[in-house]
């Protein structure tokens, strides 16, 4: 009897131990684990582009402008950011994507940059212009510093600024660096860095004018890119977050529309950087 009485009292000090242990332990946080969540964002960029050779061909004309400068066209903070109506209007970046595990995400996203060849300026040009443009017409030889003056617009104008649109897929890894910060409670606020790299396709709207040739701005699947990125996320209150992205890459577009006419076309290729603010939530499905 004396032994059955033990048996019950370490039973019942052990089930209490073990039922208090479960009561006092903290529950695990919603931003312990991020398997199945997924994520969207929106934001705004700026960005810089390397030199480019930029050739163009078609009926009486084949020619190359050497190291010809671009640059972005900002819209700076503005309202459209946030207008549905006119969200393309501004350079954007918009992504969606989805953790596979813990740490690497698939994602979907669509950056819309601006390139605009700065019109003030003199370009090296190498090859022929024939006598139906009677105001550019010559054999151009790269070897004898041939230039153009790009100034007034009449040889040409040039951009890509609705836009330079790189829709691309990326594979991604997060890393939750909250603890460097001393930071305990991650679902107040988190700190994660990203890494990245992705592939896709160039759809720009090229708004041209070529030779005096009637201006062309229609969109076009114009090429490909590739690219890899960094960057810092801040996530707060479990769901919502600011990131911040550095963003480079290769663009290869052999096949850009210039005018009307399917027979007139240009091609180009050069490196990109874009600085990227974007703000999005991140759910569990």
């Amino acid at each position: 009897m004396k032994q059955l009485f033990l048996f019950s009292f370490l039973t019942v000090c052990t089930l209490t131990q073990t039922i208090s242990a479960q009561e006092t332990a903290s529950p695990e946080k919603y931003t312990a684990h991020n398997k199945g969540k997924m994520f969207i964002y929106w934001g705004g960029n700026r960005e810089s582009f390397s030199k480019s050779d930029i050739h163009f061909q078609g009926p009486d004309y084949d020619f190359t402008l050497y190291d010809v400068q671009a640059s972005d066209k900002p819209k700076g903070w503005n309202i459209d950011y946030v207008n549905p109506s006119r969200m393309t209007i501004p350079q954007t970046n918009f992504r969606i994507g989805y953790f596979i595990n813990d740490h690497y995400t698939v994602s979907l996203g669509l950056d819309h940059m601006k390139y605009v060849m700065n019109q003030n300026q003199i370009a090296t040009i190498g090859g022929v212009v024939g006598d139906s443009y009677p105001d550019h017409a010559g054999v151009y030889l790269p070897s004898g510093n041939n230039t153009v003056d790009l100034s007034d617009g009449s040889f040409l104008t040039f951009e890509h600024t609705d836009g330079l649109n790189y829709i691309n897929t990326e594979i991604g890894r997060v890393d939750d660096i909250s603890k460097l910060f001393k930071i305990g409670n991650t679902d107040k606020i988190q700190i994660n860095i990203l890494e990245g790299v992705g592939a896709g396709f160039l759809y720009p709207k090229t708004n041209a004018k070529l030779l005096g040739k009637d201006r062309h701005d229609d969109f076009h699947v114009s090429g490909f890119g590739v690219s890899a990125k960094v960057g810092l996320n801040i996530t707060f209150l479990k769901y919502f977050f600011v990131q911040t992205e550095l963003k480079g890459g290769y663009i290869n577009m052999n096949d850009i529309r210039t005018t009307d006419s399917p027979s007139d076309r240009a091609s180009q290729h050069f490196l990109f950087l874009q600085r990227i603010v974007a703000f999005g939530g991140i759910f569990r499905i």
